[in-house]
């Protein structure tokens, strides 16, 4: 179990070919024990933007604040405080900061290799389903 504030997690430039102004905090990672999934907050400066990029598996996110554009093969396509996001594995995808402050939203991703699921509800006295 792990119970923090999100400031008194170190926040990391994202250091990788084509990011510019973006900053991530590793919330939740196997580090903390979590079997299956990270979830990481990115702070992404006025104009600033995380590389054009793909892989494998999905990204399921969260804006907290801030006015933002998934860059795409399709186009861009603008999202806001308290917007969900979902983008599908093999997709083409950046995430830009359009407004003036602060863009900040969270990212869930699946570890490489997650641990197998297990049947159980947590909610209840009954199997789980995939809801």
């Amino acid at each position: 179990m792990k119970v923090v504030h999100y400031t008194d997690v170190l926040l990391e430039n994202v250091d990788v070919e084509g990011a510019n102004g973006a900053k991530i905090r590793w919330l939740i990672s196997s580090k903390d024990g979590a079997p299956n999934f990270a979830m990481r907050m990115f702070e992404v400066e006025s104009g600033g933007n995380t590389p054009y990029h793909q892989h494998d598996w999905e990204h399921e996110m969260y804006c907290l604040s801030g006015k933002g554009e998934v860059v795409t093969e399709r186009g861009n396509i603008p999202f806001g405080d308290n917007d969900v996001l979902y983008i599908d594995p093999g997709m083409m995808h950046a995430f830009k900061n359009v407004g003036d402050g602060i863009l900040k939203f969270l990212c869930l991703v699946p570890h490489e290799k997650p641990k197998a699921k297990p049947n159980v509800n947590p909610f209840a006295d009954e199997e789980a389903n995939d809801c």
